[in-house]
């Protein structure tokens, strides 16, 4: 069996510990078991019975989670996000106003990675470096720099085309297909994500970058300002 690449094996890092941290695999219960659980229930007793069953399924995930020894913060975030949503709902007296929070939270993560792009804080290089223990290291090298701008462009289209996905749906009140949108909009648009933007980041970054890992600083004569 032949070695694994040195170039390969902090990508492959890197990006499962994105996965994780924007909702990989375990995170595909968690956000998709409360809404059907909300349309099943919706759909044999009503709004009432839709927000008693979300409520009811977000609870157990939580308590689930906490045996597993997950971060109670996370934990509660999500189940408080799942109570909000149908209080919206009742409040409203709109069953697709359950789904107004998942609208609104894809619409300020687009505008978030959107704007760490501009600043030049791109939040895939913030992420990734984070989870190879780089901190802001990978700022000083501007073809990590850019690379990660332009795979952060990716993460920013899956916000905005999940935005163009749900706003008719809500607009039309469309329970079941915003619960079959929310299913097929989570892991697998992740999964692609994760896939397109790793090769974005390795098509910028020039021939001979020692990748991911390990950033190159220029050096205080390429630094330095010509006279």
């Amino acid at each position: 069996m032949t070695s694994t690449p040195e170039r390969e094996r902090p990508s492959r890092e890197g990006t499962e510990s994105l996965a994780d941290l924007l909702g990989g695999r375990r995170g595909t219960v968690d956000a998709t078991l409360p809404p059907v659980a909300f349309a099943v229930g919706w759909l044999l007793a009503g709004l009432w019975g839709g927000v008693v069953a979300a409520v009811l399924a977000a609870a157990a995930l939580a308590g689930w989670r906490l045996r597993r020894g997950d971060r109670p913060r996370a934990v509660l975030i999500g189940l408080l996000a799942v109570c909000v949503a149908a209080l919206i709902a009742l409040r409203t007296g709109r069953a697709a106003d359950f789904f107004l929070v998942q609208l609104v939270s894809n619409a300020a993560s687009a505008l978030a990675w959107a704007v760490s792009i501009v600043v030049r804080w791109p939040l895939l290089g913030v992420v990734v470096g984070a989870a190879l223990g780089q901190r802001t290291r990978w700022r000083r090298d501007p073809a990590l720099l850019r690379a990660y701008a332009r795979g952060s462009w990716v993460w920013a289209a899956t916000y905005l085309l999940r935005v163009a996905v749900f706003v008719p749906l809500w607009l039309g009140g469309q329970v079941l297909a915003l619960v079959v949108a929310r299913v097929a909009l989570t892991w697998p648009l992740v999964a692609a994500a994760l896939a397109v933007s790793w090769v974005v980041i390795r098509r910028a970054l020039p021939a001979g970058h020692p990748g991911l890992r390990h950033p190159v600083a220029p050096s205080a004569a390429d630094a330095a300002p010509d006279k």
